[in-house]
């Protein structure tokens, strides 16, 4: 399957990161575990009723990060869809409850509401004609046919397109679709969603800086090892770039690199999803480790914050 698999960012204090995530744009808390490479961190994870691939925005909640700061080789913005009607509804929720925004704009003839979350990592809404017809999802709160259909797509700020567009074109099978100014879109036509990838292109900007409120890694889909094995192998031999060995994720499995700009890139299956350790109905209530943490339960759960109020 392609497209974009999840997004992964930093955030400050993970109870301020699930409140706004889950109460002021309603996408559901469909798991609670760790950073296996870091256990003593959470690592969350929010989408739609069941985490779709397409739907997945994950944090890693290192509270006393730096600050990051936009430039190029890091992404720009993540992107949301939601039904075209339903923007004013949501410019009157993120003035209602206090976020920072912008004006709607157009990009590419689409309407577009950008705002912050409150570690500063800026997010779009986009305003998609005939996402009205597909299923939402409601937190109880928002109501469904205005919620949040699954990503858009991400913007990278870049040097320069050509490098980073080859391998969206050759390995996950993007085309170039259109140009705006120094915006540079590449979409994938074989999925309904989290199908763009915009380039910003800066020339010689000043860099950025990873820190919170910045994109860590995008993640792009694979149907299964097979798919995945050989994407990786195009990486390697097409474009002279190295790639990790597999890594099992409890809940998908991936490969990683760098693609020329310096982004860290994934490819992820779809496969297992996140029901395979909890119920469709229990999703996001319990603190899930993998079976190597296990034996570190109390001992993690003595150093994690307390998320239960937050999460009920």
């Amino acid at each position: 399957m392609p497209g974009i698999h999840h997004v992964t960012a930093i955030s400050g204090k993970p109870t301020r990161n699930l409140d706004f995530y889950t109460r002021i744009l309603g996408l559901r808390f469909v798991k609670k575990t760790v950073n296996f490479d870091d256990p003593g961190t959470y690592h969350l994870y929010y989408g739609d009723e069941i985490g779709r691939p397409g739907t997945i925005l994950t944090f890693f909640p290192w509270e006393h990060a730096v600050p990051g700061r936009a430039g190029t080789g890091l992404a720009q913005e993540t992107a949301f869809r939601v039904p075209a009607a339903s923007l004013g509804y949501w410019t009157h929720r993120l003035v209602e409850t206090g976020v920072e925004h912008g004006a709607i704009e157009r990009r590419f003839d689409e309407p577009v509401l950008t705002l912050a979350d409150p570690d500063g990592m800026r997010l779009a809404l986009v305003g998609v004609g005939g996402a009205e017809n597909e299923k939402g999802w409601s937190n109880g709160d928002i109501p469904a046919e205005q919620a949040i259909r699954g990503f858009h797509g991400i913007t990278l700020m870049l040097a320069e397109a050509a490098p980073t567009g080859a391998i969206l074109t050759d390995v996950f099978s993007f085309e170039e679709a259109a140009r705006d100014g120094t915006l540079v879109r590449y979409r994938e036509g074989g999925a309904a969603f989290a199908n763009v990838v915009d380039i910003r292109e800066a020339g010689d900007f000043l860099p950025g800086r990873m820190g919170r409120g910045s994109v860590h890694h995008i993640a792009f889909r694979a149907a299964d090892d097979e798919a995945q094995a050989a994407m990786s192998e195009k990486v390697s031999r097409n474009h002279g770039l190295h790639h990790t060995e597999q890594k099992d994720r409890q809940y998908f499995r991936s490969v990683y690199f760098r693609e020329p700009a310096g982004v860290l890139f994934e490819i992820a299956t779809d496969q297992p999803g996140f029901t395979v350790d909890e119920p469709v109905e229990r999703l996001g209530t319990e603190l899930k480790l993998p079976p190597f943490l296990e034996p570190r339960r109390n001992e993690l759960e003595a150093v994690l914050p307390d998320l239960a109020q937050q999460a009920a």
